[in-house]
């Protein structure tokens, strides 16, 4: 409890919050994670963007692994740490979340000031002309084309379920509608370069300030941990709540290890009463 108490302090003490959340936000959402908690891979590693690109035999695996996963991610709902961050946000508390998620749980959830700084996975882009299109469109298109192919197996971490290679065999994938190019989702796989403008907008979300809370992140992640190191340079206390090792723990100044879901429940709940206290 008391680290508890020390979490609300920390954060009735900061007015902009900038919250980076990580896959533990999205677990009790029926989402897999990455790693464990020790910071190790739970899963195989995820596709590199070098072999989907030039690879069709990687591209027909992956889209076939996302085909029979893709209803998981298109029906999952916002849990409570999603609903509660809304409700911070509501409060004031939040200027800017940014996820490493792909899931957009966190818009779903009411949340306005998000940065999806890896991308969406309900959207498609061609690699070759950059034309956009929904996912769901997408998966309209796989099943036109492959009506009697079935395939079951564990879910993944990246909307997709993990599937041997020759479950995958025979499985088409369509080209784009536009130039016959080839469709990727729009998220960033490993390997490939998070656009300039996204991640500029959440370094600026950075720069405005005053504090960081990292939430359900291991930040063994590149693209995660240089928002720690980077707000300890720039002078912030930087907050976790987590369950398990991070990449970032000697540069914390809290870190509660806790399920998130309940440990932000009971923060929003918190944060409201005093708000309400002060009205």
């Amino acid at each position: 409890m008391e680290l508890r108490l020390r979490l609300r302090d920390f954060c009735r003490a900061q007015r902009r919050l900038l919250v980076l959340t990580g896959a533990g936000c999205s677990t009790a959402s029926g989402i897999p994670a990455y790693r464990d908690h020790t910071g190790e891979w739970r899963h195989p590693q995820p596709m590199r963007f070098e072999e989907f690109s030039r690879s069709a035999a990687a591209r027909r695996r992956y889209w076939a692994r996302s085909a029979a996963g893709w209803t998981r991610i298109a029906t999952a709902r916002p849990n409570a740490a999603h609903h509660a961050l809304a409700r911070l946000e509501g409060l004031g508390r939040i200027q800017a979340i940014v996820t490493q998620n792909v899931d957009g749980l966190h818009s779903k959830a009411g949340s306005r000031r998000v940065i999806d700084l890896h991308g969406r996975l309900d959207r498609v882009r061609c690699l070759d002309c950059g034309a956009r299109s929904t996912r769901a469109a997408l998966q309209d298109r796989l099943r036109a084309l492959n009506p009697r192919w079935r395939a079951a197996g564990h879910a993944g971490p990246d909307g997709d379920q993990q599937l041997t290679d020759r479950a995958c065999d025979g499985f088409q994938v369509p080209d784009c509608e536009h130039c016959g190019g080839r469709l990727k989702p729009d998220v960033v796989f490993f390997g490939e370069a998070i656009p300039r403008p996204r991640l500029a907008a959440a370094l600026r979300s950075l720069d405005r300030a005053d504090a960081l809370l990292v939430v359900g992140s291991s930040l063994m992640v590149f693209s995660g941990f240089r928002f720690v190191r980077d707000a300890r340079q720039r002078g912030l206390p930087v907050a976790a709540v987590t369950l398990g090792r991070t990449r970032a723990d000697e540069l914390l100044d809290l870190k509660l290890s806790a399920d998130c879901c309940d440990a932000l429940a009971w923060l929003a709940d918190e944060l409201d009463a005093a708000a309400l206290a002060e009205a």
